[in-house]
């Protein structure tokens, strides 16, 4: 079904150069639009499709994507690697260090390396289970946030017993010659940041960035996207600030909010009308989510005459 295209997404569909912010509130059509100006990108633009870099925050997402991007192309195949942060991280490293997916390590094995470690420390937990699993979170979120271990204080035991099993699984996974997935980020942070050889070639590759649902970024992975931007900063990112769930998992909405300050120059369209509720539902969101501070001024409207109580 080919919908009717409104003003806004036109524009964000016909941008070309340079970075654009596209604050897209619930049901306004953001992966028609991530889809549509990739398309448009390729058709009205001769660029080529292997210069264009698609990243969702899900495997499921990027799939959905691209088989949206391949029917709204008529074609079964494309150059455009569509893709999460992981995978397309994990593809500079597997080019640089000859890794496999063999490299990684699954999340039982994650598990059982912390369990050992505590075990061997002679400590005991009432729930072990929840001890591990908050852990193995605390060890992500420094990763994450590229924490200095020494400035750190865990949330889950005392900082002296996390600051050691910090370091001792790190030491197990890599002497095991294995990454987890916050390691991706890291070593490709890292290899980026040392090897501007490999950074330009990347950096030539993808010539035009898209992101979506962009609220939920952390710092490293802005990092590393600002790096492979540059110096084109052709960088597409949709999202809601409104919409940002993620902070416990590393997630920083600050990263959206700040973006017109790191990019001066971008363009900021939003897209604000809401296809798929009716318009009580929308009212009563816009109205509730109007309390908070710190965010993007907007209002949401819904195209949909249907009116439905709200319950409470």
């Amino acid at each position: 079904v080919v919908m009717e295209l409104n003003q806004a997404q036109h524009k964000a569909i016909r941008h070309k150069e340079g970075p654009a912010l596209i604050l897209a509130g619930p049901g306004s059509g953001k992966t028609l639009v991530i889809t549509e100006r990739t398309k448009n990108l390729i058709h009205e633009h001769g660029v080529f499709e292997e210069n264009i870099l698609v990243i969702t925050f899900t495997r499921a997402a990027a799939g959905e994507m691209k088989n949206r991007f391949l029917m709204a192309m008529g074609m079964d195949r494309t150059g455009v690697s569509f893709g999460t942060f992981h995978s397309v991280f994990f593809t500079i490293l597997k080019h640089a260090y000859n890794l496999g997916p063999g490299n990684i390590i699954r999340e039982d094995e994650r598990l059982n390396c912390v369990r050992n470690i505590v075990h061997g420390m002679g400590l005991d937990y009432e729930d072990e289970k929840e001890f591990l699993s908050d852990v193995l979170s605390e060890i992500s979120l420094v990763k994450g946030n590229r924490i200095d271990i020494s400035d750190y204080y865990s949330i889950s035991c005392s900082d002296g017993v996390f600051r050691r099993v910090f370091k001792e699984y790190n030491k197990r996974i890599r002497s095991a010659n294995r990454i987890d997935f916050d390691d991706m980020l890291l070593l490709c942070y890292e290899l980026l940041d040392e090897r501007s050889d490999i950074l330009k070639s990347w950096q030539d590759k993808f010539r035009y960035i898209l992101i979506d649902e962009f609220q939920d970024i952390n710092i490293l992975q802005y990092d590393i996207i600002k790096m492979l931007a540059s110096p084109r900063n052709n960088l597409f990112i949709v999202g809601d600030d409104d919409q940002s769930i993620y902070r416990f998992r590393g997630a920083k909405p600050e990263i959206m909010l700040n973006f017109p300050k790191d990019y001066p120059d971008c363009k900021r369209i939003i897209l604000d009308i809401n296809y798929r509720s009716n318009i009580d539902i929308s009212k009563a969101a816009s109205n509730l989510i109007s309390h908070n501070k710190i965010r993007f001024e907007k209002k949401s409207h819904s195209n949909k005459k249907v009116k439905g109580q709200v319950v409470i």
